[in-house]
């Protein structure tokens, strides 16, 4: 049996990589995830179950891969970035890793919104 809350699996962001993502709040509604990936470093297989909101703290490319490892988006390859203070949609994300490919550390503040 599980030590994870109800509602939580062992791909969850918060239980598969507790390194990079911290909880900042959480409701019957929302989810408040802060996540943190320096530069080199690469996030271990997670899924985020609920859309979200994202707001960009600080930008670095990055490169994000499905559980197969194959990359599903290279942001290497994006004209326009977003930088800090930025905020963007992102939908449920199933099974994936994320590698920050840049220079810089990479923060986002996520409120994930339940359903």
């Amino acid at each position: 049996m599980s030590d994870l809350p109800p509602g939580v699996d062992d791909l969850d962001a918060l239980a598969a990589a507790p390194g990079y993502h911290t909880l900042l709040l959480e409701n019957e509604r929302v989810r408040v995830l802060d996540t943190t990936v320096l530069s080199g470093h690469r996030v271990p297989l997670h899924t985020h179950k609920w859309p979200a909101v994202q707001y960009i703290l600080s930008w670095s490319d990055f490169v994000r891969c499905d559980a197969q490892g194959r990359v599903v988006l290279d942001t290497r390859s994006i004209q326009a970035k977003p930088g800090a203070g930025a905020a963007a949609w992102s939908g449920p994300l199933a099974p994936h890793t994320l590698e920050n490919v840049g220079d810089l550390e990479l923060r986002v503040i996520s409120v994930e919104l339940k359903t």
